[in-house]
């Protein structure tokens, strides 16, 4: 099974740490050249030195804030000028939970601004380059939420799901010799948004953290959180040459979950 990304270029979405990061660790053992995406800088630049470099691998990080959309076309219009981009990782920090009816307008159009707008503006700027290289992935990390809603993430759940179909949209519409575009849904995972989301259920119920996760971890057959590097896993599958008759799928680690097929 040929996963050698050797002398392929990573645009890795939310690089500095979580998902993100163990993504960009997988990539660069699998021999891709990585970008790191985030807008910490300090923290871009610890992951940097975590990448694998064994196989001659270069490696960079760019500092950027989705909410200013110009800013991000104006650096990665710059990258494009550097090198070309194989592999789109599209990998975005959770909205705050909370219900549904308790949620402000303005939280759905950070949360659509930041996980759709963003991906729609790399998409129609990698995607071309993609189909001249005659390889492309798309890849976004987005939640088991698309398949069946999670309780008191009301914004998440609406904005994934519409960025899922955005994403089944665009598989439907590139049929470019060896681009693909996928999905993968994590379900619990070890990061500081499953800390957020489990010290956000303590305030509310007034229960212990402890006791939350064992609750947690009771509805996951596993019986345990996945670790961020085995969505990685999943991930680096997707991105290699291994995978390239796999288009326009949703893919959740979850552990078993998810109750729906």
């Amino acid at each position: 099974m040929n996963l050698n990304l050797l002398g392929k270029n990573a645009l890795v979405g939310g690089g500095s740490r979580g998902i993100g990061r163990a993504v960009a660790i997988e990539l660069s053992r699998l021999g891709a050249n990585i970008t790191l995406l985030a807008r910490d800088a300090s923290m871009l630049s610890q992951t940097l030195k975590a990448l694998d470099r064994s196989k001659g691998q270069e490696h960079d990080f760019m500092a950027v804030d989705y909410n200013d959309r110009e800013d991000l076309h104006r650096k990665i219009r710059a990258l494009l000028m550097q090198k070309p981009v194989h592999i789109l990782i599209n990998n975005t920090g959770g909205p705050p939970g909370g219900a549904l009816l308790e949620a402000e307008e303005d939280a759905f159009l950070h949360a659509f601004q930041n996980h759709l707008l963003c991906n729609q503006l790399l998409a129609r700027m990698l995607l071309p380059v993609m189909t001249e290289l005659r390889y492309g992935r798309i890849i976004n990390i987005i939640s088991t939420s698309v398949k069946q809603p999670l309780d008191n993430l009301g914004v998440s759940n609406t904005v994934r799901a519409a960025v899922a179909n955005w994403a089944k949209t665009l598989a439907n519409e590139t049929s470019a010799e060896n681009v693909t575009v996928n999905n993968v849904l994590p379900g619990a995972t070890e990061t500081d948004r499953l800390k957020q989301i489990i010290r956000a259920k303590a305030e509310m119920t007034g229960l212990k953290q402890s006791d939350i996760v064992e609750k947690m971890k009771s509805s996951i057959p596993k019986r345990r959180f996945a670790r961020p590097e085995e969505v990685a896993a999943a991930v680096a599958f997707l991105a290699s040459p291994a995978a390239s008759y796999i288009h326009g799928i949703n893919l959740p680690v979850d552990g078993g979950r998810t109750k729906c097929l």
